[in-house]
């Protein structure tokens, strides 16, 4: 039995200029994360959309509450972890392919909507939650709507559009190449 060798484009190799090259099995690997890790953070947008508009139309107070009291209590941490397991797993594959982070636009243009989003998820949504699970309690009792649970429809909408958008982007690989200056 033959021993094969290790070819270049294999696990470990190395590009030049000291560059790490993700082998064959490796990068699908990668790409299958990166792809179901996507999906989840989509699947968590779309019933963050579900809950938020069971909360604003649903046909009982409690029903209503108890959307919000799920929005505010399960949402955020699995969001984030997707996305943030999104980033890496789209790191990997940047590093270690040849379209590189900022190489061409595309993939650039992901990688600042996957930062952008996983910030606003920290920044602007989490610290609500806590408001919106108290609301989801007290509305059973009848209390009024306060104004901040009319925004929970800005977060879902930007962010499926922000991934969809970043969907058609590793489809379609638009633009081409950046461009640095002088070279």
């Amino acid at each position: 039995m033959a021993v094969r060798e290790k070819k270049p484009e294999q696990a470990g190799a190395r590009r030049p200029g000291g560059r790490f090259k993700l082998g064959r099995r490796w990068r699908k690997s990668a790409l299958v994360a990166h792809i179901v890790f996507a999906g989840t953070w989509i699947g968590i947008d779309v019933m963050v959309a579900v809950l938020v508009l069971t909360g604003k139309f649903g046909t009982s107070d409690e029903v209503r509450g108890l959307a919000y009291e799920t929005l505010a209590t399960f949402v955020v941490w699995p969001m984030l972890v997707s996305g943030l397991l999104t980033l890496l797993t789209g790191l990997i594959l940047g590093l270690g392919t040849k379209w590189g982070l900022v190489r061409y636009w595309w993939v650039g243009i992901k990688l600042v909507l996957n930062l952008v989003l996983c910030t606003l998820i920290l920044v602007a949504l989490r610290p609500g939650m806590g408001e919106i699970g108290d609301y989801g309690r007290d509305l059973a009792g009848g209390a009024p709507e306060p104004a901040g649970v009319s925004n929970l429809f800005f977060p879902p909408a930007v962010s499926l559009t922000a991934l969809t958008l970043a969907t058609v982007l590793a489809v379609a690989k638009p633009w081409g190449r950046i461009r640095r200056s002088g070279r």
